[in-house]
């Protein structure tokens, strides 16, 4: 779902017009779609409709969300410009991971240790969260992981040894790894390293689908190539307008278009970059200790690894701060010869061949949080859901409970610390 221009925003009484035009979020061959296909074809959206929720975007975020409020007795109705999942979520790397991209030490001299902590918890929790929806779906490619963070420079040292003894004192579970451990256990020349035991890794389309399909099965609407024209807020309810004269009015909308939602805001939260990646060709028995361990760098921005079910090593990175498809794509192949040439200078030994290379836009914000909630330009009806950052699909649990939460008049832990009004703290 996306738009370009948005018209009369700033009063919530009258219809914000939306300039209809759908981002290019991917180039090249993302191997989820090219391993699934089109799990399920959901129809168009062919006549008016109400419900409590409107949710925008069918990709993880919008199928977490839905999921979500489905169960807690709300009436959905999910819409997407696309085809389900077909966005962001297929060209996701999926690594999930309770470390965000901005380290626990720098968030906590940004805000406060308690708040830096808070969030770096609820990342925890959501691992497990989104192990149990696994668990709970069926036919999901997930696999619980451990996490190795470590140095890829000398004078990184210090700032992952900082970070380390911060995170233990803070109670989470990791070894802190000297140039001998690492060297022995992973074959990685690196002075320090940090360990984290829980971590996972899934396939963000096929989760996506199972997650929707639930939706459907609790009395929820799920509508693909449907895209949202405009929207109404009024004090007790939204109206919405698809491309095609479609009218849904809802008690609370949730955009959760991905970094297209940005694009329903004056205000610029995050920067639109873009990230590469490509997929080996299967390696079973080859890949030892990466079969157990997610790999990522001390770098920013950083070269990361992971294996696939069936056992291919998924390798990202190179991001820039590319926000124009067509360079984008032209960049795919030389971007995919850099990750090779650097991830087997770091694995040396592994008989590795590129089978599928591709590109996604992600966005970062500032601090390397995410935004869920209403937004003062739009009103409390109007709900944001942008899981931003290296750990969006995390982020993404984290959001479905806040808003969810949130619909029920309920408080959720995070929910000062992932709001707007964090940008106005000093």
């Amino acid at each position: 779902m996306g738009c370009l221009a948005i018209e009369s925003k700033r009063n919530p009484d009258v219809a914000t017009r939306l300039v209809t035009a759908r981002m290019n979020l991917k180039s090249g061959s993302p191997f989820w779609v090219v391993k699934n296909g089109l799990q399920h074809a959901y129809p168009r959206l062919k006549q008016d409709v109400r419900c409590d929720v409107l949710v925008v975007g069918a990709g993880i975020t919008g199928a977490l969300i839905a999921d979500h409020v489905t169960r807690a007795g709300m009436s959905v109705c999910v819409i997407d410009g696309r085809e389900a999942g077909f966005g962001s979520t297929s060209a996701s790397t999926a690594l999930l991971q309770y470390e965000i991209d901005t380290e626990l030490q720098d968030l906590a001299k940004r805000y406060c240790e308690a708040d830096a902590v808070l969030a770096y918890k609820f990342c925890e929790k959501a691992i497990r969260g989104l192990q149990t929806l696994a668990k709970e779906l069926g036919g999901i490619d997930f696999q619980p992981m451990q996490s190795l963070y470590f140095a890829s420079r000398w004078y990184h040292r210090s700032q992952l040894e900082t970070e380390g003894a911060l995170r233990k004192a803070n109670g989470f579970d990791l070894d802190i790894l000297d140039r001998s451990a690492l060297k022995k256990s992973f074959g990685i020349d690196s002075p320090v390293g940090l360990l984290t035991s829980l971590a996972a890794e899934t396939d963000p389309y096929q989760f996506a689908h199972r997650l929707l399909a639930r939706t459907e099965k609790n009395g929820g609407r799920v509508h693909a190539r449907t895209e949202l024209e405009s929207f109404e807020p009024a004090s007790d309810s939204v109206t919405a307008h698809t491309v095609d004269g479609i009218t849904i009015r809802c008690k609370h909308l949730i955009l959760a278009a991905g970094y297209e939602s940005q694009n329903w805001l004056d205000q610029r939260v995050a920067s639109n970059r873009s990230s590469y990646a490509f997929v080996s060709e299967p390696m079973q028995g080859e890949l030892g200790i990466l079969k157990k361990t997610l790999v990522w760098e001390s770098a920013r921005p950083y070269l990361y690894v992971r294996r696939t079910g069936d056992e291919r090593l998924l390798v990202g990175g190179e991001d820039d701060a590319l926000d124009i498809a067509l360079r984008r794509d032209a960049r795919v192949d030389a971007k995919s010869k850099k990750l090779f040439k650097r991830v087997t200078r770091l694995f040396p030994n592994l008989p590795i061949k590129v089978a599928f290379s591709w590109a996604g836009t992600f966005a970062e914000t500032d601090d390397g949080l995410p935004f869920f909630g209403a937004h003062e330009q739009h009103g409390p009806r109007v709900h944001f859901a942008m899981a931003y950052g290296g750990n969006g699909i995390t982020y993404s649990l984290i959001g479905a409970e806040l808003l969810r939460d949130s619909l029920l008049g309920k408080k959720h832990p995070c929910a000062a610390l992932f709001g707007f009004d964090r940008l106005n703290r000093k």
